[in-house]
């Protein structure tokens, strides 16, 4: 009689263990806490979270903490290690990753992360289920999220696992599965292929409940206060057959659960479930017939822009290679390694290349095979991009420094030291002058001789998120042009700095930028689909023409090449623009992939040399 009442009380665990696809060992329950956009280094960002840690550890039940990104408002060293300093106080494991906050605004090009907290993803199991953890950056770029080449080869290793031992799957990402992230459906795919039962998210600041596909989504909200007294997070209690979800307010009592997940083997639903339509790569317009003469994957994030040597295309990418292709086929001609990741845009002088990577260095190469002719050690990661002239070599560095280097021999020849931000563009020499912005709010013109300050412009706005950094500035008729995530295009006098005109207009520029060959007018990328074109010879904006390019939001950060007559950008999305640089009339489209596309390198006859954010290096041209 006992022994079947046994039988019979443990019918529904079983039962329930074997829908859910794991087996009779695991345990029935577990809670541990979610932390998401604590935004360390923002007004109260390391106050609530120390907040957070002190109600953990009075939790006796919780198993472990995972944070799901925007752990800091702007990823310095400083955030990440004062974020560090809380977490470590933690008296259960921790499984963290970063978000868009961690990446786009970091000055060592989100490598400073996993070194600091060991690892910038995660893969473990807890009582029978499967925790996967992965960001979508962006690295260094305003735009969508993508999953990188190199994280979706950990993924597939990892989920190759999980589907042999058919272990319930949770997901952790810093974005909702969706088109806010270029490549979304790489990853969605995916997770339908395995025991999937919810993917874990932030960014939007925000309780809500999505669907992607039948794999049930859940957003958390911030651990901020906001305008609330004390911030919360969330606690997950996870039980045979379902996973709860409740607000925890700082010093407060944990609320009855907001959302719960059912907990079963949805495979065999997500056939049926609605799918998310997958982005097209043709067009309405007959356009010219276009071909790809080649293409390469590197398998590594590339943010880096091409350059050319001869008949050679040159590249950096994230796994620290810099690598020599031919322009006429693709064959590769030779790699050099350096130690950290290249998001630094080389710079061919002669026949030297210059180019900069996250181990601090900046390296001068023999462009035909690569070897070193000198190397320029800092003491912080690079991810500014160097430009060459009169034999000297100019960069800036995540020290806030400024330097300029002999092109023969990498010997320091100045260094100008007073900035408060970290450099990652590539700077204009002009008339004798060198002009660069940086993530302090501030624009800069130093003598090129000396590196003595000419003169400073700063952005009236006290947050470092409107700096005038990330665009190459252009210059043309006596000014200088630069565009800012305020969304002006500015132009300043070159020789003392005073503002000659600003316009923000309906379409909003951000960080994209370019000059004509003939330096007559400067093109603009707004964020809602138009480019435009100013007279750079007018004292007021003057508009020598807009295009409605019809490419929806987009405030991708790559620049606006021309050569021949034709003005090229390149879009969040992989599509690839060509216009009259006179007229701004459309000539062409053309979709390299879903990833953003750097700045363009114009070719002869027409054709385009590209590098995507997933990796791709490609030159496409009319048939």
């Amino acid at each position: 009689m006992v022994a079947g009442m046994r039988r019979l009380n443990l019918f529904p665990l079983l039962l329930a263990l074997l829908t859910l696809g794991v087996t009779p060992g695991r345990a029935a329950d577990f809670s541990f806490a979610w932390l998401t956009d604590t935004h360390v280094g923002g007004r109260t960002g390391a106050e609530d979270l120390a907040a957070a840690v002190r109600d953990i550890n009075a939790m006796p039940d919780l198993a472990f903490v995972i944070v799901s990104g925007d752990v800091t408002d702007l990823g310095t060293l400083a955030e990440l290690t004062r974020a560090r300093e809380i977490l470590g106080g933690l008296r259960v494991p921790l499984h963290i990753i970063p978000g868009n906050h961690d990446c786009k605004w970091s000055e060592s090009g989100a490598t400073d992360f996993p070194r600091v907290f060991g690892a910038d993803r995660f893969a473990f199991t807890h009582a029978g289920i499967r925790f996967i953890g992965l960001h979508e950056g962006p690295v260094l770029r305003m735009g969508n999220g993508h999953f990188a080449p190199q994280d979706l080869r950990w993924l597939d290793e990892t989920l190759a696992r999980d589907a042999a031992k058919g272990e319930p799957v949770v997901f952790v990402t810093h974005y909702p599965l969706d088109p806010d992230i270029t490549n979304w459906f790489e990853v969605l795919d995916r997770l339908k292929r395995v025991n999937t039962q919810a993917a874990l998210f932030g960014h939007g600041h925000a309780n809500r409940v999505f669907d992607h596909e039948g794999v049930p989504g859940v957003m958390a909200r911030s651990n901020l206060r906001a305008t609330a007294p004390v911030g919360a997070f969330t606690i997950v209690r996870v039980s045979a057959d379902r996973m709860t979800f409740a607000v925890h307010p700082h010093g407060g009592a944990t609320a009855a659960p907001w959302h719960e997940v059912a907990l079963r083997d949805r495979r065999a639903e997500f056939a049926g479930a609605p799918q998310t339509p997958r982005p097209r790569f043709g067009f309405a317009q007959n356009y010219p017939p276009l071909r790809r003469r080649w293409q390469q994957d590197t398998g590594w994030t590339i943010v880096s822009s091409p350059v050319v040597w001869r008949d050679h295309a040159i590249i950096g990418d994230a796994s620290g290679a810099v690598r020599s292709f031919a322009l006429a086929d693709g064959a590769p001609a030779w790699t050099f390694q350096t130690g950290g990741a290249v998001h630094s845009t080389p710079c061919v002088a002669g026949d030297t290349v210059v180019v900069a990577s996250t181990d601090g260095s900046v390296y001068a190469l023999k462009a035909a095979d690569g070897t070193v002719r000198w190397q320029f050690k800092t003491a912080r990661p690079i991810v500014a991009c160097p430009q060459v002239a009169d034999d000297v070599v100019y960069i800036g560095s995540s020290e806030g420094r400024f330097r300029a280097l002999g092109l023969a021999d990498g010997k320091l020849r100045w260094e100008h030291a007073g900035g408060q931000g970290y450099i990652e563009t590539r700077p204009l020499i002009h008339d004798g002058r060198v002009y660069f912005g940086a993530w302090d709010r501030t624009f800069y013109a130093l003598d090129a001789k000396t590196g003595a300050e000419a003169w400073t412009w700063k952005v009236a706005r006290e947050s470092r998120f409107y700096s005038p950094a990330a665009c190459w500035p252009v210059a043309a008729e006596g000014k200088v042009f630069i565009v800012n995530p305020e969304q002006k295009v500015i132009a300043l006098d070159a020789r003392t700095g005073a503002e000659v005109w600003q316009v923000k207009e309906p379409y909003s520029a951000r960080e994209s930028i370019g000059i004509s060959a003939d330096g007559q007018r400067v093109y603009v990328g707004a964020m809602r689909q138009f480019i435009r074109a100013y007279r750079t010879a007018s004292a007021k904006p003057e508009l020598v023409w807009e295009t409605d390019a019809e490419y929806g939001a987009d405030f991708n950060t790559a620049m606006l090449t021309e050569r021949d007559d034709t003005v090229y950008y390149g879009t969040k999305t992989g599509i690839l623009l060509a216009l009259d640089a006179k007229t701004g009339a459309i000539r062409w489209k053309y979709r390299l992939a879903v990833a953003a596309l750097n700045t363009p390198c114009p070719l002869a006859n027409g054709a385009v040399l590209l590098t995507d954010q997933a990796g791709h290096v490609a030159v496409i041209e009319p048939r």
